[in-house]
């Protein structure tokens, strides 16, 4: 797929036309300004200032250009530069942070006219802007407007002469990556309360991630990788496994759990020696020094001579001893300065991972190898040849994105690729229980983030984060509370639901930005639409001729970004990609898009999120209500359940969309059985949008069960929930009105109605098509139901187990019904 152009520091416009002209967009600014420019002025000839000023913007041009920033203007003697304009890798703020910190040691190093010496102070901030992407180049002035614009040249004055400061966004973005100390509040101009900031003093050395609690959900990928580092140990023919999979799948935390799961095969220990990537090395070798530290233990980091020491130790007895002061000598150099000089080095170390594959079993692991350098890639595939030559247990155990192509190696039995792949269901709501149980936070969110996090842990591990530790103006109240203050997605404001993480923002909108003009206007344009949606729908919002949306829908499928839907129509497989693409459209863009998908509409057709997706079966009862059963344990996709008039007269139609939703009880949310079930792709949170309303409380029931929706002319009503393992017809009424639970059965009149009477206290009464609960108190039309099968064991008929005891099987239960014809079932 067409990428954006991205170069090394000119943010031009692409070449293809892009159909939105302004965009909303999470940038970094960074601004620089001389410290004591008015009294340098004053002392020095203007013709010499003007030398030091070209001198100086030179400089720092140079630096913004090697780390991808865009001029936005000169004002006087200060800079302001933008990252993230026009393009993003999601790494924007790392980025203007290094660059920030490269400018202060340029202008250190640089003889300016007149022997002067420039202090210059540095703020960097992150926030929400408006970007005129015509304008989205250097010297673009006026290119984008925001509050975080303002925000970076204030904080820059609470910066020490020749310092970097920097704001909660930008410290939270680059948090790990640079090392940052907390200064006092800053008390801004314009600001009602203080404003936290950093000092940031340089790049953190890579650091593993701590991975705390059990893994879920890749029993098979880690037995996979696990057989082939045996094999690699047993056959002594070397491996290479690949653990390949998109941001946030959980690449990181496997590689980990194969360190832990291997220590020894077959009795002999296995040496590991596993190195971290970082974004936008430093130093080329800066991994293979990174392995050598790890081989040398914690010690690696005291002082030099316990540092040689250390590595005397080590290559004791794997190199000749005529050769060991040499080889102590190059592995010194490199872990002192690993760049492209310390090449002897690089070689020494791949001595002695051969010389100790010669002795045990060697595994390699390489985190985000996509990161790295080429120079680190033809380290290991020399390793990796070597070892193959000699009949080494060696095996190289390295993760990277899917898209990263590795032109040295060929589709043999010894390299093996290991795709991870989105966690289902029931494992990602495990996981996110377990998360936020550990969190303190209430297991109830649970359902609610499931259709967002969208199978991937590392979106798992963000929302819950996010909810702990709220951040942004729409992030007060955390996961739990933020539903019931959004407003209905994606016609009128923001989506509902909880926010969407920064960690996810940075990495939706690198995904985004990676699509040039017409595959990305298709994205954002699609995100206003239903769910599942048309081709022709998005042909229509962007005013393309016939044919030109479905073209690059399939460029779009073939990238991964689109899967098709259940009804011949479209998804966006990410609902975090969804989301950045919709916030990415300005008001005045949304505002058209609404109208233009409303007059291609029926008339007389409400909306509905993800019109006509259904997983489970409808039927028309002959009152005018049209009945929904939901299979259990399945993500029924949103608009499900819809009313429809009855063919025998019945007047209006309603969607469930209107109907009042009523409360959850929090045991069975715990449980994950009584929120509304909604499409995990789809990414909705609005259960009046989904059609879908919670089944009832039911006491003493921990199963899964059928969810059911009931419209006619009056509208949705919620009904009971009834498990039957054979799937028996029930006829059963629903309780008027809101509230969290129903007061009692009702009786009903036409179908279904009993032939004795009502029976009282709601015990079951027997009908045409079995049994059914009945309350005397009202009177309302009825339905019918058919429960598709569930794991439920029965239900309760409100007279419980007796107390200080179990219910045994059977207690409890109705009796059961007459089965439905083939059919109808």
């Amino acid at each position: 797929m067409p990428l954006s152009t991205v170069g090394t520091g000119r943010e031009d416009v692409t070449t293809t036309p892009w159909p939105v002209p302004q965009e909303r967009r999470t940038l970094t600014v960074l601004f620089a300004d001389i410290v004591g420019s008015t009294a340098l002025t004053e002392r020095l000839d203007p013709e010499d200032v003007r030398a030091v000023q070209f001198a100086y913007f030179d400089t720092v041009a140079g630096v913004l250009r090697r780390w991808q920033g865009t001029v936005e203007k000169y004002v006087g003697d200060a800079v302001m530069a933008l990252f993230g304009a026009r393009t993003s890798d999601g790494l924007d703020g790392y980025r203007a942070v290094r660059a920030a910190l490269e400018i202060q040691a340029a202008l250190d190093r640089r003889e300016l006219p007149g022997g002067v010496t420039l202090r210059v102070r540095v703020g960097v901030a992150t926030g929400e802007a408006v970007v005129d992407l015509a304008a989205a180049r250097d010297g673009g002035h006026g290119m984008a407007s925001g509050a975080v614009l303002t925000t970076a040249a204030r904080i820059q004055e609470y910066a020490p002469p020749g310092g970097v400061v920097v704001c909660a966004a930008t410290h939270r973005a680059t948090a790990g990556l640079i090392d940052q100390h907390a200064l006092a509040p800053a008390a801004l101009t314009g600001k009602a309360l203080p404003v936290d900031v950093w000092r940031v003093t340089g790049p953190t050395p890579p650091r593993p991630t701590r991975h705390d609690g059990p893994l879920i959900g890749r029993r098979r990928e880690v037995a996979t990788a696990v057989d082939q580092l045996i094999r690699a140990a047993r056959e002594h023919r070397p491996r290479w496994v690949a653990l390949v999979g998109p941001d946030g799948i959980g690449r990181s935390r496997l590689l980990a759990e194969l360190r832990h799961r291997l220590p020894t095969v077959d009795g002999r220990p296995v040496r590991w020696a596993v190195v971290h990537c970082p974004p936008y090395p430093e130093r080329v070798f800066g991994p293979v020094a990174e392995l050598l530290r790890d081989l040398l233990g914690p010690s690696a980091t005291e002082g030099t001579d316990t540092v040689r020491a250390r590595l005397a130790t080590l290559v004791d007895g794997l190199v000749p001893p005529g050769q060991v002061a040499a080889t102590v000598a190059a592995l010194a150099a490199l872990l002192d300065a690993p760049d492209r000089a310390a090449v002897a080095g690089a070689a020494a170390v791949r001595r002695v991972l051969l010389a100790l594959a010669a002795r045990r079993p060697v595994v390699v692991g390489v985190d985000d190898l996509d990161r790295a350098a080429p120079e680190l890639g033809h380290f290991l595939h020399s390793l990796f040849a070597a070892a193959t030559a000699r009949g080494l247990p060696l095996a190289v155990l390295a993760t990277h994105r899917p898209d990263r192509a590795d032109p040295h190696l060929t589709p043999t039995d010894r390299h093996h690729r290991v795709e991870l792949t989105p966690l289902s269901t029931l494992h990602t709501g495990r996981l996110l229980r377990r998360l936020l149980t550990r969190a303190g936070r209430p297991v109830a969110a649970a359902a609610r983030l499931v259709p967002l996090v969208a199978g991937r842990p590392g979106h798992a591990t963000a929302y819950v984060h996010a909810s702990v530790r709220p951040t942004g103006p729409d992030a007060v109240g955390g996961v739990a509370d933020t539903g019931a203050r959004g407003t209905p997605y994606p016609l009128t404001g923001r989506p509902a639901g909880p926010p969407l993480p920064e960690p996810l923002r940075r990495r939706a909108a690198a995904l985004l930005d990676r699509c040039d003009g017409p595959h990305r206007a298709v994205l954002m344009a699609a995100a206003t639409l239903d769910v599942e949606f048309a081709a022709s729908s998005v042909d229509v919002l962007l005013g393309w001729a016939a044919g030109r949306a479905a073209r690059a829908l399939r460029r779009l499928t073939d990238a991964g970004l689109v899967r098709s839907g259940a009804h011949g129509g479209h998804v966006i497989v990410d609902p975090a990609l969804r989301r950045c693409a919709y916030d990415r459209l300005p008001r005045a863009v949304r505002a058209e898009f609404t109208q233009r998908a409303e007059a291609i509409r029926p008339a007389g057709t409400a909306r509905q999120a993800g019109t006509a997706l259904r997983t489970g079966t409808s039927h028309r009862t002959g009152t005018g209500r049209s009945v929904m059963a939901i299979r259990p344990g399945t993500d029924p996709e949103p608009g499900a359940a819809t009313g429809s008039s009855s063919p025998s007269g019945g007047s209006g139609q309603r969607t469930a969309a209107g109907g009042a939703v009523p409360g959850h009880d929090p045991r069975r949310c715990a449980a994950g059985i009584d929120e509304p079930r909604r499409s995990a792709a789809a990414g909705i949170d609005d259960p009046r949008r989904c059609g879908l309303l919670p089944v009832f409380p039911l006491p003493g029931v921990e199963e899964p069960r059928p969810t059911f929706a009931v419209c006619d002319a009056d509208g949705p009503r919620p009904v009971f929930a009834l498990p039957d393992a054979h799937g028996p017809r029930r006829e059963f009424g629903a309780a008027g009105g809101g509230g969290n639970a129903p007061t009692g059965p009702v009786p009903r009149a036409g179908v279904g109605r009993t032939r004795g009477g009502s029976i009282p206290d709601g015990r079951w009464a027997e009908t045409r098509g079995g049994h059914r609960p009945v309350d005397p108190g009202s009177a309302r039309t009825g339905g019918v139901v058919v429960p598709l099968p569930s794991r439920g064991a029965g239900v309760p008929t409100g007279h419980g187990p007796a107390a200080g005891g179990r219910r045994r099987r059977g207690e409890g239960v109705p009796r059961p019904a007459v089965p439905l014809p083939a059919r109808a079932a």
